[in-house]
């Protein structure tokens, strides 16, 4: 995951300086354990400030608005105690090219700051920490005790410190070209090791944009460089403090300068670009910057601003990530309980398998009270003829007993197995029952294989919502996000225009069967096989071809644990005659008029989907 790098922080603070401040608090919500969202109230707008202390997404940006949900957090508590109501005055760097932004609150404009909020985005180190004008911290999202830290505790009532100052040199447009490059020439190694190495402010994707700009290889040694290509590096490397300096020179909190190398800004001033490379994102746009003979960036899609750019990345990251970890996190839970359920279910048939002996047991005891005659002290078996085959049977005895005794015995044998096959049926059936049900939830898991969108998040946790309702998943302690929404289905266009929708778990499943699904649609779903719930949209007086029930039939086929088959056999029928047992678990249905057709997967996963609605 890219981190906000300082060039980044630099124009994102440009735009909210010029967009967002002043702005009035209206609310504050902690999103999860690493967001604060702030809501900002000017003149002209209102948007949801975003600050984010997460070790790999740390970020301050405009974002979207919180969900309808409880925020039960503690530290969004006291920042709503302190803040709601006042204003944001300003955003400041603490220190010149650090990571680290004061924002300052006051009653009104003009009024000497009340709090500050220190926004350090630094990595795993990142934090936000609200003081009050005499600069004690009043709270922190993440407090560090002196065990952990003899460094920099920070702890409620103790001073705030500034981070430890970065090492390396402070880039300068003051700097020659021939002092510049003797410091990144001096120890041999690629260009990209060499120019983080021996500069603070800098991140590799800004670097690597730098050197591609200058029509260079980010991994070739700087002994190989001729005069032509450190003049481009170099014009590249002033060009990126230009629009720094240009842009926000308060920013950067010190002066710098000019040169004889500088080239005059004053008629087109350099600026920010944000946009999007195939690599992640940039607010620089260098193939604009029309230095030397370089070639253009490969891919650059521009953004209307930083707010937009880096909210959508960290988002679509983070989400990314999230689903990833409890996509694996609930397939292990899932292949655990079904392998016990395997066994348990084996366990069960095998004494039912027993139990169908039980009549023989009791022949054998017949058998053995109408031979008494025959028996023998210290007989360990008996072999005698059956009434009916007149084949002989051999019967084993226990020596220590006499022939009444084995007898007995065998006859108690018999009416254990008979009671034994009426406990275990009910139990095998409830087992099997579960054990559909799992699979039904496993197929909708292997449906959400990967991740493309925030539905796909969704629909994940509407799955661990529904586990942990069903207690195959301890809720979590502090249990704040319960899935407001049922999430969207998949949605799909028939040859004849009909829509179709598909569950993506089954909370959908449901939605979709008994809630959407009118007296015209028909419901589709792979027989005896788990998978989606598959809903074709009829209007009154329409009927579908057959080619509209085929592609319904191998989409059904696709969303189902058939979906690697050739082909599978697929249900269809009015909803009507879709029933859920009293008692069943979401997503369970019964079913009855069907017709039946084989669905083939390959093809249903080559239809394309329409956007999620």
């Amino acid at each position: 995951m890219q981190p906000v790098d300082f060039t980044t922080l630099t124009a994102a603070c440009t735009e909210l300086r010029a967009e967002w401040i002043p702005g009035r608090i209206e609310q504050v919500y902690q999103r999860d354990r690493y967001t604060i969202a702030l809501c900002l109230r000017t003149l002209k707008q209102r948007g949801w400030l975003t600050l984010s202390w997460h070790p790999q997404g740390a970020r301050i940006c405009i974002g979207d608005p919180p969900p309808r949900i409880p925020d039960t957090f503690t530290f969004s508590d006291q920042l709503r105690h302190q803040l709601n109501g006042i204003a944001l005055v300003r955003i400041e760097a603490i220190a010149p090219w650090e990571r680290v932004l004061d924002l300052q609150f006051t009653r009104r404009p003009g009024d000497p700051p009340i709090w500050h909020l220190y926004v350090e985005i630094m990595g795993k180190y990142s934090n936000v920490i609200l003081t009050g004008a005499d600069n004690l911290i009043v709270t922190a999202a993440h407090q560090v005790s002196t065990q952990q830290s003899s460094i920099r505790p920070i702890q409620t009532g103790q001073p705030y410190e500034r981070p430890p100052a970065l090492m390396g040199t402070i880039p300068s447009l003051a700097e020659s070209q021939e002092h510049w490059q003797e410091r990144v020439s001096l120890v041999p190694g690629s260009i990209q090791r060499q120019l983080l190495k021996n500069y603070r402010g800098l991140s590799p994707a800004l670097v690597h944009s730098m050197i591609q700009a200058a029509n260079l290889d980010p991994n070739q040694s700087t002994e190989t460089l001729n005069p032509s290509d450190w003049q481009n590096l170099f014009q590249c490397w002033q060009e990126w403090l230009k629009i720094l300096q240009t842009n926000s020179p308060s920013f950067l909190n010190h002066s710098q300068p000019t040169t004889n190398n500088q080239q005059p800004t004053t008629n087109n001033p350099p600026h920010f670009q944000p946009g999007w490379t195939k690599e992640g994102y940039t607010v620089i746009n260098w193939s604009t910057l029309k230095i030397g003979t370089h070639s253009p960036l490969p891919f650059f899609k521009p953004e209307k601003n930083a707010q937009t750019l880096l909210n959508s990345y960290y988002t679509a990251q983070l989400n990314r990530q999230e689903f990833t970890q409890l996509h694996h996190q609930l397939t292990q839970k899932l292949s655990n309980n079904l392998v016990k359920l395997y066994q348990k279910s084996l366990s069960f048939q095998q004494r039912l398998q027993e139990s169908e002996e039980a009549d023989q047991y009791r022949q054998n005891a017949d058998l053995l009270m109408a031979h008494l005659q025959e028996w023998q002290p210290g007989m360990q078996a008996i072999t005698l003829l059956d009434f009916e085959t007149n084949k002989p049977v051999t019967i084993p005895l226990n020596p220590e007993k006499n022939a009444v005794q084995n007898a007995q015995s065998l006859y108690k044998r018999h009416q254990k197995l008979k009671r034994a096959r009426h406990a275990v049926e009910p139990l095998l059936k409830s087992v099997q029952e579960e054990i559909n049900y799992l699979q039904q939830v496993d197929a909708s898991l292997k449906i959400l294989e990967n991740y493309n969108s925030s539905e796909d998040l969704q629909a994940l946790q509407e799955i661990r919502e529904e586990l942990i309702q069903q207690r195959y998943l301890e809720a979590p302690q502090q249990q704040n996000r319960n899935v407001p929404d049922v999430s969207a289905p998949y949605r799909y266009r028939t040859p004849s225009g009909f829509e179709l929708l598909i569950g993506r778990n089954n909370r959908q499943n449901d939605q979709l069967t008994f809630r959407t699904a009118g007296d015209y649609d028909l419901w589709f779903h792979t027989q005896e096989i788990a998978g989606s719930h598959v809903l074709l949209r009829l209007e009154p007086g329409s009927v579908p071809d057959e080619g509209d029930l085929q592609f319904a039939a191998n989409l059904a086929a696709h969303y189902s644990q058939g979906r690697y088959s050739e082909q599978v056999p697929v249900v269809y029928t009015k909803p009507k005659y879709v029933y859920k047992p009293k008692g069943a678990k979401p997503g369970m249905a019964i079913y009855k008029q069907e017709r039946i057709l084989w669905g083939h997967p390959q093809a249903g996963s080559k239809y394309p989907m329409i956007e999620v609605f």
